[in-house]
């Protein structure tokens, strides 16, 4: 029956460098608008769609558990940072699928312009039968077909969920967006400001700023 599923939990992966406050909004108001029993936030170990982040990916791992150590909803995933192989998400979300079991409700949370992108990840139509995605937008520029990539597009109409109470009758193989406070805020910008030697205090939590400054990250040689 689909109502014995249980609460859908939300997946946020990415590289994290730094983990910041745009993040964190992001989990936090999925949970709000999607109904999430929780994040499970997924830090990769290594990224396949960028260069070698200038950080480890243990000093990745350990931001994100600071910046999340106070909110009992969220978890953090450190399998992908221990793995000696790129962090695919399909082969993520397998790996979950098979932790979680079968009923389990999954939520990828990506951005609008991850999504964009969705056609050039490794087996991206296998992950949308592994897991449901919700595309967080900004307010007022809600996510048009005619935007995408034509492949991504026929999968939008056909998987596309107006009523998000559906993630919980099923456990993946649907589409959903929302519309998130904007933080004018990236992590491109804070590793700017850290390499020359200008403040980011506000832009990430306290905890991650200290660990940044103890161990010297971000900074020019």
């Amino acid at each position: 029956m689909s109502d014995t599923l249980p609460a859908p939990l939300g997946l946020f992966g990415g590289t994290f460098d730094p983990v910041h406050y745009g993040h964190l909004r992001l989990a936090e108001e999925s949970m709000t608008h999607l109904g999430l029993g929780g994040v499970r936030w997924i830090p990769a170990g290594q990224p396949p769609h960028r260069g070698t982040p200038q950080v480890t990916a243990a000093q990745r791992l350990e931001m994100v558990g600071r910046s999340t150590a106070g909110n009992g909803h969220f978890s953090v995933d450190p399998a992908e940072v221990l793995a000696d192989a790129p962090s695919y998400t399909v082969h993520t979300l397998t790996r979950l699928r098979a932790e979680l079991g079968p009923a389990q409700p999954l939520v990828l949370l990506v951005g609008a312009d991850a999504f964009a992108g969705l056609p050039s990840w490794h087996r991206w139509q296998d992950l949308l039968d592994l897991t449901h995605v919700a595309v967080s937008h900004r307010p007022g520029f809600p996510i048009e077909p005619h935007s995408l990539p034509a492949p991504l597009a026929e999968a939008f109409r056909q998987r596309r969920l107006d009523d998000v109470g559906g993630l919980r009758t099923a456990p993946g193989g649907r589409i959903v967006t929302f519309a998130m406070t904007q933080l004018a805020i990236s992590a491109t910008q804070i590793r700017k400001l850290l390499a020359n030697g200008l403040s980011a205090r506000y832009l990430l939590p306290d905890d991650v700023l200290d660990y940044i400054q103890t161990h010297s990250l971000y900074r020019n040689a």
